[in-house]
């Protein structure tokens, strides 16, 4: 197990707060909470790769229309 800390849990209006020591602090502005057994688990949102990214999209079904001016044929320059 990683390093432990007791930390003041306060009141924010009706919502529970925990302060969190500069030593666990975590990047960004967002957090994945979860509960395993009777542990609270706080995570980073990670920013998702353009893997995860293509893995979630869907293929375009319909065709490109036809181009009414082609491109013009290369020239050999030298």
């Amino acid at each position: 197990m990683g390093e432990r800390r007791r930390v003041r849990l306060l009141r924010s209006g009706r919502n529970q707060a925990v302060r969190i020591p500069v030593e666990f602090e975590l990047a960004g502005d967002e957090a994945i909470m979860h509960r395993e057994g009777n542990q609270l688990v706080i995570e980073p949102v990670r920013k998702l790769g353009l893997p995860v990214l293509l893995a979630t999209t869907t293929l375009i079904e319909e065709g490109f229309p036809e181009i009414g001016d082609p491109a013009p044929a290369p020239e050999t320059i030298f």
